[in-house]
């Protein structure tokens, strides 16, 4: 492990660094949990492209069929803020094996329902359970050492982001070749090997909160209103997913209606937003580097800008998938910059820091989806590009008063330490990694 108990006050402990896993141990791991974020979170988009196939087959219409992602999501939302936190209170290898475990059995009980109810509250059950990979995200920031941690999450947040840009196109080749139900019992397998692979290769972690779950629970307001940090990172990396998702769910208009693509040229479309997956690592070692401030503000500039030229650029495939490219970039390198900062405020708390963060993340995602399907019926794909920039810009604003308060405060706390460092009292230090 990376962390071992430390006694504080107030009903828990705290962890601190001991010597950690052997290097090559610790990449292995971390291969193993960026892996099973990934199969993980693809549970959540196989459906989007098969919903025309699985409203015929249950005999409803389209408004109906798109319940399937609706509920999808929902049930994800539920996950947050239900088991999520439990990554503060239970021993998190079990926590996730389990948890794939029931996963697994909704899943293949979505793949045999002979009715759209049961299909929908499997749908439901799936979503919920699929937030397992919230569950290892911070499992790797607990077994990172500090100076390499940036560098670990962005390794497993690569994996996350390819099973969240590939599920889509692995679910439409699936079912061309076999029918949309068989994506359903190939994921339940894989939760059932997921499963047995995080049991063989993962370590222990035992969490040292010591509070019962309904202090857990209301402890997650009060960590979010004590750590001004947090809700900053949380409030632009919504804005970020935002624009994310009223390009991703657009897109699609624009390439069946301006590039006549069918559905698998759809598919393979969305493959190149998995480029952008490889920026991960590299956001993790300029966090590392403590340029994470820097980087998140170009970050978000990158994202408005993108957003301009998938509209000026509509026009050229070769271009507007260009445009998603950089889109993607900008969106997983803010991403990972702001988890290398948020792991670092309170160790004991990372998974209940993790359900204030993706919980903003997933509700600022969710609205830009909603909002943009309606400016794209009145003003079609420009609105949505206009909608989609003016969202990181809001962002860029929050990060452009926190940098200016944050210098401020520095020169006059340098102000204040420089008579005091001349008497021969040391300067302090202070930490600035993705600050």
């Amino acid at each position: 492990m990376g962390e071992t108990p430390r006694t504080t006050t107030g009903g828990a402990t705290a962890a601190v660094p001991d010597a950690g896993l052997p290097p090559a141990r610790l990449r292995q791991v971390i291969l193993v949990l960026a892996i099973g974020c990934g199969v993980t979170v693809a549970n959540l988009y196989y459906a989007q492209p098969l919903l025309a196939a699985i409203g015929s087959a249950f005999g409803v219409g389209q408004g109906s069929a798109e319940l399937v992602v609706t509920l999808t999501q929902l049930g994800y939302a539920i996950g947050m803020v239900v088991v999520l936190p439990l990554g503060d209170l239970l021993e998190n290898r079990a926590l996730a094996s389990r948890t794939l475990l029931v996963t697994a059995v909704a899943l293949f009980a979505a793949g045999l329902a002979p009715g759209y109810g049961l299909f929908l509250a499997m749908s439901v059950l799936v979503g919920a359970t699929s937030v397992v990979a919230q569950v290892l995200v911070p499992l790797a920031a607990h077994l990172a050492p500090e100076k390499d941690r940036g560098r670990y999450v962005g390794t497993v947040m690569t994996g996350l982001l390819l099973g969240i840009l590939l599920a889509r196109t692995v679910s439409s080749l699936v079912a061309a070749a076999w029918g949309w139900r068989t994506i359903y019992f190939a994921s339940g397998v894989l939760m059932l090997l997921l499963a047995v692979l995080l049991v063989r290769a993962l370590p222990t972690r035992h969490p040292t909160h010591t509070a019962g779950y309904r202090e857990l629970m209301l402890s997650i307001g009060r960590l979010a209103r004590a750590e001004p940090a947090l809700r900053r990172r949380a409030a632009c990396q919504a804005m970020m997913f935002g624009a994310f998702s009223c390009f991703w769910t657009s897109v699609a208009f624009e390439l069946i209606g301006r590039h006549h693509l069918g559905q698998v040229g759809i598919a393979l479309f969305a493959l190149v937003g998995a480029a952008g997956a490889a920026i991960a690592p590299v956001a993790g070692r300029i966090g590392d580097l403590g340029h994470g401030r820097l980087g998140s503000g170009i970050a978000l500039a990158l994202a408005a800008v993108s957003m301009v030229l998938a509209d000026v650029w509509a026009g050229n495939l070769v271009l507007l998938g260009l445009a998603g490219v950089l889109l993607d970039i900008a969106v997983q390198g803010h991403q990972v910059f702001s988890q290398r900062e948020i792991y670092g405020l309170r160790a004991e708390a990372r998974a209940r820091i993790n359900t204030v963060f993706m919980g903003s993340v997933f509700l600022g995602g969710a609205v830009a989806t909603g909002v943009a399907g309606v400016v794209h019926d009145s003003y079609g794909w420009t609105g949505v590009t206009l909608l989609g920039a003016a969202l990181p810009l809001f962002g860029l604003v929050l990060w452009t008063v926190s940098t200016v308060g944050q210098r401020r405060a520095e020169r006059a706390a340098a102000a204040d330490t420089f008579p005091a460092a001349g008497a021969g009292a040391r300067e302090p230090v202070r930490d600035e990694s993705s600050r």
